[in-house]
């Protein structure tokens, strides 16, 4: 597997990492329902041994619960993988979210991080979100004190616009940008890719199969089926009116993975890898079995006659 710089960090990455959102199980607001640790621990390990290397992770993620799996993946590894984690997102007793970006908050985040993953240094911790707007030179100054105290390797974002990028800069260099990306959700193409590319910062898409939409996987039976705190219940694109569109894709990206000898997921995500300005994908496990479903992106360079097919179709519905 080619590795790819991250950025202007020391480290270079597999095009893919594990995606350990979901592994943080049920009970919480952003919850994809309930979820096997075993399973998740079992897909770290195959993706470890498939060359992936890098596990992207966040505090909040079950509240905590999925830095703990992921170190416990890890007590049986002799190579540790990189370790990428979050800040930004706390919570309280009553399990409420909320964003913070205040210096004293951050560093608990940190101890908090570098505990339940046992480690003594984070290789990229990131802002989750730049929220609140007016604290994030707070927040990212406190990350760069943390990088310089030793605690943190490389700093990272994620949702930012090129505004906000360009005033952490001014405090701090970025290593990389985490944008949800795919055939789906392209609005960082206009400014927020290119930026990134002109800066130098790392780009690692999270969502390129869009929570798993596109991995040809995904049916009417199943959405429907979706546990009661399964996120996806609220998001548009698993609803419709454009379920019906977003499904006939998946049959494309079926035809043309067939070509290849890849799925439509594996299509989908090859499509956001194809861009210059992305490092690497984000792909979400919950079992050993899905790797099977992915790791093939890796290798798979689309046609230009692929590609074309695509815009064709997103063109044509999105007229209609």
């Amino acid at each position: 597997m080619q590795m790819r710089q991250l950025g202007n960090s020391d480290m270079r990455i597999s095009p893919l990492g594990v995606g350990a959102w979901a592994m943080g199980g049920g009970g919480w607001k952003f919850a994809w329902g309930p979820q096997d640790d075993k399973d998740s621990i079992a897909a770290i390990h195959k993706a470890l041994d498939a060359g992936i290397n890098w596990i992207d992770t966040a505090a909040v993620y079950g509240l905590g619960h999925s830095e703990e799996v992921v170190a416990r993946a890890l007590e049986a590894c002799s190579a540790r993988p990189y370790i990428f984690t979050k800040c930004s997102l706390v919570w309280n007793n009553q399990s409420e979210i909320s964003n913070c970006l205040k210096a004293n908050s951050i560093r608990r985040e940190v101890e908090a991080s570098l505990r339940r993953l046992k480690v003594e240094v984070i290789d990229l911790y990131q802002m989750h979100w730049p929220s609140p707007d007016e604290d994030i030179e707070e927040g990212w100054t406190t990350m760069a004190q943390l990088q310089a105290e030793g605690k943190v390797r490389s700093l990272g974002v994620s949702n930012f616009n090129v505004q906000q990028m360009q005033r952490a800069q001014a405090i701090a260099p970025i290593a990389s940008l985490q944008p949800p990306y795919s055939l789906l959700s392209r609005e960082i193409e206009e400014s927020v890719l290119p930026f990134a590319q002109q800066s130098h910062i790392g780009v690692i898409v999270y969502s390129p199969m869009k929570s798993g939409l596109l991995s040809g996987g995904m049916t009417r039976e199943r959405i429907a089926a979706f546990p009661p705190d399964d996120f996806r219940r609220r998001v548009p694109d698993f609803q419709e009116p454009k379920l019906t569109r977003n499904l006939e894709l998946v049959e494309l990206l079926r035809t043309i993975g067939k070509r290849n000898g890849c799925t439509p997921g594996e299509v989908a995500i090859a499509w956001t890898l194809r861009h210059p300005a992305v490092t690497a994908a984000i792909v979400g496990l919950r079992s050993a079995g899905q790797l099977d479903g992915v790791i093939n992106a890796t290798g798979l360079r689309l046609s230009q006659q692929a590609v074309n097919e695509i815009e064709r179709f997103l063109q044509e519905r999105e007229s209609r």
